[in-house]
């Protein structure tokens, strides 16, 4: 069975997506989608018809955006993230979105086949809160390996 790695993380706005607090965030949305999508290892990312995932709630608060994405390794994931022109952005997070006080990111293995929907994300972002990194959910800090997965019992995910 041949694994890529998924990912989920949220982040609460500062403001709506049309304020002046957003705009810088939300006129380099597309361009930072673009750079994820020609990146080498990029398999998927959570989007809808305005070609990005602002509008998709999993959460009951219109404030808290998601994005979802599929890797075919965690280092390709890694580059992206903080090897590439992302970093300049990620630096800038404070300007648009709150501080988060739970875990806000987490990665798991899905089949390579698999496109994953954002109810799974949320699934395994509660996980990862309730039970710390493991196989399942985890994250750059405690890194799991596909055979790490595929070796340990699966777990019962919570809605």
């Amino acid at each position: 069975m041949n694994l890529h790695l998924a990912q989920i993380n949220i982040g609460k706005i500062v403001g709506p997506m049309e304020s002046p607090e957003m705009a810088d965030f939300a006129n380099n949305l597309n361009y930072i989608n673009g750079l994820a999508e020609s990146s080498p290892g990029f398999v998927w990312r959570l989007k809808d018809e305005s070609n990005n995932a602002t509008s998709i709630k999993i959460f009951d608060d219109d404030f808290l955006i998601v994005n979802m994405s599929v890797w075919k390794s965690i280092d390709d994931l890694f580059n992206f993230a903080y090897k590439s022109e992302h970093l300049e952005f990620f630096k800038r997070r404070q300007e648009w979105f709150h501080k988060m006080t739970e875990a806000y990111m987490t990665m798991w293995y899905v089949d390579e086949h698999h496109v994953p929907d954002p109810q799974e994300g949320k699934e395994r972002l509660m996980y990862l809160r309730k039970h710390g990194e493991t196989p399942h959910a985890f994250t750059f800090r405690k890194r799991f390996t596909p055979e790490e997965y595929l070796n340990s019992p699966a777990p019962t995910l919570e809605k």
